[in-house]
């Protein structure tokens, strides 16, 4: 089960904005802060909440500190998403099989021999 704390982690619009950024790969903060334009401390602050909730990972590298997506937590979306991805695909199957008779009936009534 998903916990909440995913779906009020993924809804402040910046950290969606900073997943975003993350899905090209690895990055550095700063060439995060230049694509989601707030300043590096605001984003500093959303990478540790991301860090923390377990979406991102981070790896040091010298004076760098580079972030990356880790796919865990997307994959338990996912997998979470995919019970109500079945509950739409089978009423969309059943409106979709409603409609094919509908048309096969209007179909049945347009081909009708006049007495």
């Amino acid at each position: 089960m998903v916990h909440s704390l995913v779906f009020e982690t993924l809804a402040d619009p910046m950290r969606f904005r900073i997943v975003e950024a993350l899905l090209r790969g690895e990055q550095a903060v700063n060439d995060i802060v230049a694509k989601v334009d707030i300043h590096q401390s605001g984003v500093s602050r959303h990478l540790r909440i991301l860090h923390d909730a377990g979406f991102v990972q981070v790896r040091p590298e010298g004076q760098r500190r580079l972030y990356s997506l880790r796919a865990e937590p997307f994959q338990e979306l996912d997998e979470w998403i995919s019970q109500y991805r079945m509950l739409w695909e089978r009423r969309l199957d059943r409106f979709g099989a409603e409609l094919a008779r509908r048309a096969k009936e209007r179909a049945g009534k347009g081909t009708g021999k006049k007495r």
